[in-house]
């Protein structure tokens, strides 16, 4: 983790670290994720929560030393992992994900996630979509309609994106993905007929006081 990064973290909400996961150590987590999803089954939404409890394999993940390096430079150096879940997009399961800020969904301190992708992610194949800076912006309101019952029940309003800039997170396999919780992001629909594979982890500031949340049951301190 360089200073460049965390400062482009701090100024635009997110950093790209390239390649932080080998091509075997990607092979292993995406043949893992298949068999968890096997196991368990899915929503039609295309989520399953939890990976790190279904397999230890995604433990070790979340606690990957490059990653954590990375994450101690902008959390600070008590970085607990909170949960995690694997985003896929293939075929049948290809809409995108609606313009949002995470931070609705769990309040309390400010979170950081991780998205690491399993697949290169292009614009044809659903890569993310942020608009730089907003994290700075607050919590919005998120009065979207959600009515199509694909989740993501706290979505922005149009009006939020008007004259906002947007960049196309383009990412190859083994690329993590960092950001804030109130950045505004979305994901393009897959259109390719491939696999779009993503790993998505979430982290805190162990210091900082927070409700206990019943959908982080593999909790640690990395």
């Amino acid at each position: 983790m360089t200073t460049h990064a965390k400062l482009e973290y701090e100024r635009t909400g997110y950093t790209v670290l390239k390649q932080t996961f080998s091509e075997e150590q990607v092979k292993l987590y995406k043949e893992e994720a298949q068999k968890v999803l096997e196991q368990y089954g899915v929503g039609k939404e295309g989520v399953y929560l939890g990976m790190s409890v279904a397999s230890a394999v995604f433990k070790e993940a979340a606690a990957h030393p490059v990653l954590v390096n990375a994450l101690k430079e902008i959390i600070g150096d008590d970085v607990v992992f909170l949960s995690d879940k694997l985003v896929f997009k293939n075929a049948s399961t290809d809409f995108g994900s609606p313009w949002h800020q995470d931070y609705p969904y769990w309040k309390g301190s400010h979170k950081v996630s991780v998205w690491i992708a399993l697949d290169d992610a292009t614009p044809d194949n659903g890569c993310l979509r942020v608009v730089p800076g907003s994290h700075l912006k607050g919590a919005a309101r998120h009065g979207g309609d959600a009515s199509d019952g694909l989740g993501f029940k706290n979505r922005l309003e149009e009006q939020d994106l008007d004259g906002q800039p947007i960049v196309d997170l383009l990412a190859s396999r083994g690329d993590a993905i960092i950001f804030h919780d109130l950045l505004y992001h979305a994901s393009y629909p897959n259109i390719s007929g491939q696999d779009r594979w993503a790993l998505i982890s979430t982290y805190k500031d162990g210091t900082q006081e927070d409700p206990e949340y019943p959908w982080a049951k593999a909790v640690f301190r990395v």
